[in-house]
């Protein structure tokens, strides 16, 4: 990975809009980040944060209506995914951009035997013959760490475990050596040994492959492990962002700090309680005009309420969107630094 290298991927103000009958839904509120050769990108926020939404955007993976995407680039390479329409996107997805789901029960198709899902991406997308195909499919499977991989190919789904599963889920985003891979809590219903396990897998196919991955957790410590960069959602926009190490040492975004005051610690006096975050998640991007997280923070002031803070520079390539400045304990009175 190299800083100064052209980003793989550039998503720029974002916005992604769901009608319901209660009004509009600000899902994803003017995001922006990119994504460079071999990085990966660990993207952090509760449920309901916007994680998954954004993700989703950006391969036209919504049903439209009620979601709509009202303004923003997605750029892979020289292409603006948001202006392909349905079967550019389709040529995309597989081939460009790999996606892991959540549940891999609900993702792989129960009718079909592993081996055509594997295979029905390398003889759509690569043109593979069925042989070759058959070739490839088995040397992913070896690749993600399946044993006997070859009569695996005719098994089904219902006939791997848990942690099994979520290896060919993998194997099957990996097929066509895409440029990025975008994981979806991919080890949220794992538990903790196979959770080691696929991301330990994760560390050797980026050392082997050399791909951007953007990981989606709600798991602060997943992410200490295996990013360069993190990026904290809440309420559907970016509130905090830089390198993991850098943000991890400096939180300057009250709800990023308040994050990692909830992590359980190892050390420490053994009565010591958990800390949690006071409150309730906003109802979602109903207010997008104001600070999402006001209604939570100790630090909340007028300004506040009236105007949506944005991403301002606090070097070593980390931004927050916050009025309040962490590092004097006042609020932030150069209304024209940076914005992200």
């Amino acid at each position: 990975m190299h800083d100064g290298a052209v980003p793989v991927l550039d998503v720029r103000n974002l916005k992604t809009v769901f009608s319901t009958r209660s009004g509009e839904v600000h899902a994803v509120n003017s995001v922006s980040f990119d994504l460079r050769p071999g990085e990966l990108l660990g993207v952090v926020g509760e449920s309901g944060s916007g994680k998954s939404v954004t993700m989703m955007s950006l391969l036209g993976l919504l049903p439209s209506p009620p979601a709509e995407i009202r303004g923003g680039e997605v750029w892979l390479g020289d292409t603006d995914l948001l202006t392909l329409g349905e079967d550019g996107l389709r040529k995309v997805r597989g081939r460009e951009v790999g996606f892991v789901f959540q549940d891999p029960m609900t993702s792989l198709n129960p009718v079909f035997t592993v081996g055509f899902q594997l295979t029905e991406p390398l003889r759509t997308h690569l043109g593979m013959s069925k042989t070759r195909a058959r070739e490839r499919a088995v040397e992913l499977l070896e690749l993600v760490g399946i044993p006997d991989a070859r009569r695996r190919l005719g098994d089904y789904p219902h006939q791997f475990s848990g942690g099994m599963r979520q290896r060919v889920m993998i194997a099957i985003a990996l097929a066509c050596d895409p440029k990025v891979l975008i994981a979806d809590e991919p080890t949220t219903a794992l538990d903790v040994t196979i959770q080691a396990q696929i991301l330990e897998l994760v560390k050797e196919l980026r050392q082997k492959l050399g791909m951007a991955i953007i990981w989606i957790t709600h798991d602060l410590g997943v992410i200490a492990g295996i990013a360069d960069r993190v990026m904290v959602m809440y309420g559907g926009q970016v509130a905090e962002h830089g390198p993991v190490r850098e943000l991890f040492a400096n939180p300057a975004h009250p709800y990023t700090r308040a994050l990692l005051q909830t992590m359980p610690k190892i050390h420490g006096a053994r009565d010591a309680k958990l800390r949690v975050i006071e409150g309730q998640p906003p109802v979602m991007g109903r207010h997008p005009e104001s600070c999402p997280f006001m209604a939570r923070c100790a630090h909340a002031f007028d300004r506040c309420a009236r105007e949506n803070p944005t991403r301002r520079d606090i070097g070593a390539g980390h931004d927050v969107a916050c009025h309040w400045d962490h590092r004097t304990g006042e609020p932030v009175q150069d209304l024209a630094e940076v914005a992200s």
